[in-house]
């Protein structure tokens, strides 16, 4: 029995380009009544529940550290808690972090400057990685011309696109 659920590969559709009916099935036709795809999976995808995971987890952390900063040591003595950091703290952990992070982050900005090369250097055009443009028989027809590999355009290609106006 053959099942009416199927679509185009690109696969299919690339190598073999000249027949346009390639399909091929994704369900089964048992299957496809019931919704179950092939692979047989089931439940949550491993990714949303460490993301749920991580969203309530990162809000129960946030409710405990405005708990501890905003109530009065009174208040949480009253409900039994007596062991807890000092309120120095909650002032003191989030001004260290964003003066760590501003600090790498100048850091990683000086790095890359000591990284660049000169502005009149030529390692700013050239450096082991160019390549230079291959050129094909120009004689063969359109398609049957390979595609070109990637190559660097020169300076003076560059130069000629955009500044031609003012010569």
């Amino acid at each position: 029995m053959e099942d009416q659920t199927s679509f185009n590969s690109p696969r299919r559709t690339l190598s073999y380009s000249r027949n346009r009916g390639a399909t091929f099935s994704v369900f089964e036709a048992d299957n496809k009544a019931s919704g179950v795809g092939v692979s047989g999976e089931h439940g949550p995808n491993p990714s949303e529940v460490y993301g749920f995971v991580g969203a309530i987890s990162t809000v129960v952390a946030t409710v405990i550290l405005l708990v501890w900063a905003y109530v009065p040591d009174p208040w949480l003595h009253s409900i039994g808690i007596f062991y807890y950091p000092s309120k120095y703290w909650a002032l003191a952990l989030p001004t260290y972090a964003m003066v760590t992070i501003v600090t790498m982050f100048f850091f990683y900005i000086g790095l890359n400057f000591m990284a660049t090369p000169p502005p009149t250097s030529l390692n700013s055009i050239y450096d082991e990685n160019s390549k230079d443009p291959v050129c094909f028989d120009p004689a063969l027809e359109e398609d049957d011309r390979p595609i070109e590999p990637y190559s660097d355009i020169g300076i003076d290609q560059i130069n000629e696109l955009m500044f031609k106006e003012w010569k």
